[in-house]
């Protein structure tokens, strides 16, 4: 258990600084944008049947999708491989989360309250100062959380599949149905799964970073960082040190361009880091990760060991006829915090929205207009999120003087309150224009010095 073997990750190809990181969606002059047509209104009733979608992958993002079209009318088909799937994942979600997406306070390990930024010098700053009584961030575990997207969209009506995905066939007009190849492994106890053929009228891609759904509509390559993740069991006198904290280190040893963290599950910590510009030495990475939180995760017993992909930006293409990406599948992952989560779930549901909306509750036929309200409002809503985390994670995780600088930052409040109610509440905050001019001094006063280091480091090394 305390080696995994990396694979390939298919579809996925190395970092190229010169890559946009976010693809915007090209701006029609007035003279197009005036004469659009809305397909849904007119496209074909549906006779003797409500609308067929398949979700394929069953983690936050095709929960999601498949509750919110079953609800709609849309007959939904979800589905999964891997019913207990262990997603490598630090498992934060935002306060906001919970209550969007009623979800029962017991599938939450942890309400984390208070948190810890480490620096690469090892100074450590208490964040969470700012947070009221009933705010918190929670953590959860990936098995748990997705089982119980699953079950609820089951409940509503979804048919949920134990299968492999393996291809589709794409139709040749805009009515014909897709026919989706897949291994059945419903009743099967090992073994090779049973070839099975399904005709939808549209599909949504929710299978993560090496999404074959992607790979049916040439969605094109992305950038990814790999997530290393071991679960620690560690003594209970050590687990009460966790009981509502997280930690978050940052410096090279830990990751060049990430962080590392240990974050608080059940009855365990899980312990990570991850990387996009340095693959190969993930495992180095990890090593320095656990000894960084050496003396409060002393006497632990690793219980599993998780690696995964993450995508680093949007993919090229999210949209073709009746096919949509949504979660990892089409890279929604944040920079610098790595969050997905929440924005797996909330375009799954955005996505099943616009078809229900489209399809008049699953009486009609979909095109490509309906699918793609879901993708302007995403983009409308979160490209500015992506875009500020982009700018931020290539100004203060390109060296340790840069990170020493980005700690001290969050030691002050205001910086803290905006942090947190920004994250809790998906939400931009409007800030106070005094305190946002002060924290602009402080911040280039902190670059001012992390770059005053960097060359007394950079001469010393000489």
């Amino acid at each position: 258990m305390n080696s995994i073997a990396l694979k390939t990750f298919v579809g996925l190809r190395q970092t190229s600084p010169d890559a946009p990181h976010f693809a915007a969606q090209p701006r029609l002059p007035p003279s197009h944008r005036k004469f659009r047509i809305v397909a849904g209104k007119f496209s074909p009733k549906l006779q003797g049947r409500n609308l067929r979608v398949a979700v394929v992958g069953g983690g936050p993002a095709g929960g999601a999708a498949a509750e919110a079209l079953a609800k709609g009318g849309v007959e939904t088909f979800l589905f999964e491989r891997k019913l207990d799937n262990c997603k490598p994942c630090g498992g934060a979600i935002p306060l906001c989360m919970v209550g969007e997406f009623d979800l029962p306070l017991d599938i939450i390990d942890r309400r984390v309250t208070k948190m810890k930024m480490i620096s690469p010098s090892n100074v450590a700053v208490d964040i969470g100062r700012t947070l009221k009584p009933h705010e918190y961030i929670g953590m959860v575990r990936r098995e748990v959380l997705d089982a119980y997207l699953r079950e609820r969209a089951k409940e509503n009506g979804a048919s949920v599949i134990n299968g492999l995905f393996m291809k589709m066939d794409i139709p040749k007009d805009n009515t014909s149905p897709y026919v989706l190849h897949y291994s059945s492994y419903d009743n099967k106890i090992g073994g090779a799964g049973e070839k099975r053929t399904l005709e939808v009228d549209a599909v949504i891609g929710a299978d993560g970073a090496n999404s074959k759904v992607a790979k049916s509509i040439d969605a094109g390559e992305y950038e990814y960082a790999i997530a290393f993740q071991e679960r620690v069991k560690i003594p209970d006198d050590k687990m009460a040190y966790y009981e509502d904290l997280a930690e978050m280190y940052v410096g090279d040893d830990v990751s060049p361009d990430f962080y590392g963290w240990v974050f608080p599950k059940c009855d365990h910590v899980a312990v990570g880091t991850g990387t996009v510009t340095h693959k190969g030495d993930i495992k180095k990475f990890q090593l320095a990760t656990r000894k960084r939180a050496e003396d409060k995760i002393l006497g632990g017993k690793i219980i599993r060991v998780e690696a995964h992909p993450i995508p680093e930006h949007p993919r090229p293409r999210r949209l073709l006829g009746r096919v949509a990406l949504v979660g990892d599948a089409a890279g929604y992952v944040t920079k610098c915090s790595g969050e997905g989560i929440y924005f797996a779930a909330k375009s799954g549901r955005m996505c099943a929205e616009a078809i229900v909306e489209g399809s008049e509750n699953g009486k009609r036929m979909v095109e490509e207009g309906d699918l793609r309200k879901y993708l302007e409002k995403w983009d409308k809503t979160y490209w500015p999120t992506y875009k500020v985390l982009d700018v931020l994670q290539k100004v203060f995780y390109r060296s340790n003087p840069a990170r020493e600088a980005f700690v001290e930052m969050c030691a002050d409040e205001y910086v803290q309150k905006m942090t947190f109610d920004s994250y809790l509440y998906k939400t931009v905050v409007p800030g106070n224009p005094l305190e946002d001019l002060k924290l602009a001094i402080n911040t280039i006063g902190s670059l001012v010095r992390a770059s005053a280091i960097r060359r007394e480091m950079n001469k010393l090394n000489v």
